[in-house]
């Protein structure tokens, strides 16, 4: 690393110092973290070989799932171990080049989950609002292309974040990461020079994906409870709000949480920085232990 005028030009290495004001509990807090981890994997491992095994469950609603526990496990696995490196092995350095890959990584699985999420909102829709189509319209290869789809939608639009990084920011005021992994807002915090771009293009990211998502899985459920409610029977009303219950809740298990996570760190300035950090933490874990259980 060249040091010029007290910035540094394109580091090597990055380091991330974990939870800022709370390093002296960083040991017990990646305690409860590992087994989140652990649980999470057990949940959602039995989850994919129940729909795995089990024909009568490979149908678009399951198979939507798969892909969303599938996704969790590879998110969490990006961040948890080396999260409990910097805890328990004090080994907070990573390359920058790998830094910038696993930042990479983190927020195009969170928005490959976010389109499973709205095409878990769509299937339902036509199961309820159009049960005829329903078989015709939601074959397995259609739920192929909307998991390749989706995954190409995020890959593309998250690339940039790199490209910015890596070709736009060459001097840097410090090193010394304040997260406990690599997110973009705390690398681009870093720079010494002007982050307006890479700011920019982190919320045309996050709005165009997931406000994008939120705006017509909301559509997507109102037209549900307007159908469901207008059923006669009152037999297939419960039986199809009690299809949706579930899901909703993991809709707003992910979708509240990363949306607080999200204007805290962004706006909440009054807030200590540990607390944005857990609440990113939280964010990434939460998630991939509750869903199996729902």
């Amino acid at each position: 690393m060249l040091k010029l005028n007290g910035t540094i030009f394109m580091p090597s290495v990055l380091t991330l110092i974990g939870i800022p004001g709370l390093e002296s509990v960083q040991f017990w807090i990646g305690i409860p973290f590992g087994a989140m981890y652990i649980i999470a994997l057990f949940g959602i491992s039995v989850l994919l070989v129940i729909i795995k095994t089990e024909r009568s469950l490979h149908e678009p609603m399951y198979l939507f799932l798969a892909m969303l526990g599938a996704t969790d496990i590879v998110l969490s696995t990006c961040i948890l171990p080396k999260m409990l490196g910097i805890f328990w092995f004090h080994l907070p350095q990573i390359y920058f080049d790998a830094c910038l890959l696993h930042m990479w990584l983190i927020h195009t699985l969170q928005c490959i989950e976010s389109g499973i999420l709205l095409a878990m909102a769509l299937d339902r829709y036509v199961a309820i609002c159009d049960p005829l189509r329903h078989a015709t319209m939601f074959t397995h290869q259609l739920v192929i292309q909307i998991g390749v789809g989706v995954t190409l939608r995020t890959a593309l639009l998250a690339a940039p974040f790199i490209i910015l990084l890596k070709c736009r920011l060459k001097f840097y005021r410090t090193t010394v990461v304040s997260h406990s992994y690599c997110e973009h807002m705390a690398i681009v915090k870093l720079a010494a020079e002007d982050v307006r771009i890479n700011k920019i293009y982190g919320l045309f990211v996050a709005f165009s994906i997931l406000g994008f998502d939120v705006i017509f899985i909301t559509l997507s459920y109102i037209q549900i409870f307007i159908t469901v409610f207008n059923l006669p029977q009152k037999e297939a009303r419960f039986k199809a709000f009690n299809t949706c219950i579930a899901h909703i809740c993991v809709f707003l298990e992910f979708y509240l949480l990363g949306f607080f996570s999200f204007f805290t760190h962004r706006f909440g300035f009054h807030i200590p920085t540990y607390i944005h950090i857990l609440l990113s933490n939280l964010y990434l874990l939460v998630p991939p232990l509750f869903n199996p259980i729902v």
